[in-house]
């Protein structure tokens, strides 16, 4: 998945990319410019894999029904999410691709994926690369993450899966429900929102959540804010009649 891509010439050579490691589902999230000819110059006969790419207008559509997501990153930033290399990366990748659909993400060429979209990923992979000039152009960062995924795959036996992952749909859902239940019951009264739901994001990502797991946690929520609200009746009560007295 390519987002916000701003030159077609980097969606050619990244389905160019793709398909010589004989990968072809491409998904772009609101590029600048495609369908382009430019776009087709570079994809140098990987003209199938720009034809069949999916152009979605955001990143939620982009990973519906996805379960697992690695997000590139090319700076280490003050994140807590699970960094690894491509190498140590896709085997994890691979393991959950067995049963569910997957994504690799990556960002725009200037500055890469926001705060916002790397808090869509469950793990987060980074290119080692020399310190004093260590920014990949796009396509070369899709070739190198599409090679370590076709040696991953030469390897790679598939282990039994005990459970069923939550979907990127499911977890966006649990998220919005958490949110709204911890304004609800006044959490966010001395914190900051945005700040604290992006370390929520990152601490449920670390547990690789199951279906079920969602569907307590959401059950949880629930009897949260119903408890809260009978409380707030009830202290309205109270102070009614003691208005009344």
């Amino acid at each position: 998945m390519l987002s916000h891509t701003t030159h077609p010439g980097n969606i050619g050579a990244a389905a160019r990319a793709m398909k010589t490691m004989g990968l072809r589902h491409l998904y772009l999230i609101n590029p600048r410019h495609f369908p382009d000819p430019q776009a087709d110059a570079m994809a140098a006969g990987a003209d199938d894999v720009l034809r069949d790419a999916v152009v979605c207008g955001s990143i939620d559509e982009a990973l519906y029904g996805v379960v697992f997501t690695v997000a590139m990153t090319a700076r280490l930033r003050d994140i807590s999410l699970e960094v690894k290399t491509p190498r140590d990366a896709m085997p994890t990748l691979l393991q959950q691709a067995a049963a569910q659909p997957v994504a690799l993400l990556f960002g725009t060429e200037m500055s890469g994926l926001t705060n916002e979209e790397m808090g869509k990923a469950q793990l987060l992979a980074h290119i080692p690369a020399n310190p004093d000039f260590s920014s990949l152009n796009l396509a070369a960062a899709v070739q190198v993450m599409a090679y370590e995924l076709s040696v991953a795959a030469q390897n790679f036996t598939p282990s039994a899966q005990a459970f069923i992952p939550a979907s990127h749909e499911q977890l966006e859902g649990f998220y919005a429900h958490l949110e709204k239940t911890l304004h609800e019951i006044g959490f966010f009264t001395t914190q900051n929102p945005a700040r604290m739901m992006q370390r929520l994001r990152r601490l449920y990502a670390r547990a690789r959540l199951e279906q079920e797991e969602i569907n307590i946690l959401r059950g949880i929520l629930s009897v949260t804010t119903e408890y809260n609200a009978r409380l707030k009746s009830r202290y309205q009560e109270e102070h009614r009649n003691v208005s009344e007295h």
